[in-house]
């Protein structure tokens, strides 16, 4: 049985635990008790959290961990010393340590981010390079894997923390069936974006959002403007001029946004050549595919191709 152990800082925000249910549910699935699951804090007791309810917790000095996942606030603040100092104790201890969104600045006071790949929030990802320069922090991942740091994005990119490890401790059966009792449709791999095309379009009408959705269900189409148009029951003129007041782009950049996203999802979590992905997603080749990636991203698809598997090993 491993013991895992979350340690809570003060104000802690309570989505940070939802990797405590994947965990939880590994036990389940298994039928067996794989993990022993321990809420922590620096000194134990009562500990409130960013609503100021209250959590008992166990003190983080007292338990030899296996994993240790320090989880976040809902803004960065500086960490008390005897916190520092207890999340380097364990680092010392365990086999690997984590943190969960903003919790990765507490993992840098401690001095655990020299030379390592990290990420959180993308919100915070420069201001976490600003304190901590010689981290490599990358703000467009799920989660990072460097050697025995683990380190996520935004809180619910906990959970895909929390099935990597199950994955790597237990096997990938085991972290599927978790990821389907929590209705995790996929489990998100760690080189994956943190942004989507479709929260950043923020269409408010419905007639826009359905259109997206055709779009988004209909890329290896042409998606001409008509097409989206007749998707959202207007005409042509009425339809780019609604898109553009909603989202702020026209529907030919938007949907070229939609491909890229769907190719890069691909091109991370497939063994697809370029030439499928370009066909699966709409591009006409894998040329103008690669012009969009460098227009999107400022590098081409092979380069995040061999990143993304650099971010699971």
């Amino acid at each position: 049985m491993l013991t895992i152990g979350f340690a809570l800082p003060p104000g802690f925000q309570i989505m940070g635990l939802a990797a405590v249910s994947a965990v939880e549910l590994a036990n389940v699935v298994a039928r067996e008790r794989l993990y022993d699951i321990r809420l922590l804090s620096e000194q134990g007791g009562a500990l409130p959290n960013s609503f100021g309810m209250a959590i008992e917790t166990g003190s983080l000095s007292r338990y030899k961990l296996d994993t240790l996942i320090v989880t976040g606030l809902l803004r960065p603040v500086p960490s008390t010393p005897g916190l520092i100092r207890q999340v380097r104790k364990a680092f010392e201890s365990s086999r690997r340590i984590a943190s969960v969104c903003t919790g990765a600045f507490i993992l840098g006071e401690a001095g655990l981010l020299d030379g390592r790949r990290v990420t959180t929030h993308w919100i915070y990802a420069r201001e976490l390079q600003k304190q901590f320069p010689n981290a490599h922090v990358e703000d467009d991942r799920i989660f990072i894997i460097d050697g025995p740091i683990w380190t996520s994005a935004g809180m619910s990119a906990g959970v895909d923390l929390a099935l990597g490890m199950i994955e790597k401790d237990f096997g990938a059966e085991l972290a599927r069936a978790v990821a389907q009792r929590l209705v995790v449709h996929h489990r998100r791999a760690g080189g994956q974006s943190q942004h989507s095309a479709l929260l950043e379009l923020d269409a408010k009408s419905d007639r826009i959002q359905s259109a997206l959705a055709y779009a988004r269900r209909n890329l290896r189409t042409a998606l001409t403007v008509e097409d989206l148009a007749e998707a959202a029951h207007l005409s042509p003129r009425q339809f780019s001029r609604a898109f553009r007041d909603e989202t702020g782009q026209s529907p030919a950049k938007a949907v070229e946004h939609l491909r890229v996203e769907a190719a890069r999802v691909m091109i991370e979590q497939s063994r697809h050549s370029m030439d499928e992905v370009a066909a699966e997603t709409g591009f006409a080749d894998p040329e103008r595919m690669r012009r969009a990636f460098v227009r999107a991203f400022g590098q081409p698809p092979q380069v995040m191709r061999r990143n993304a598997r650099l971010a699971t090993i």
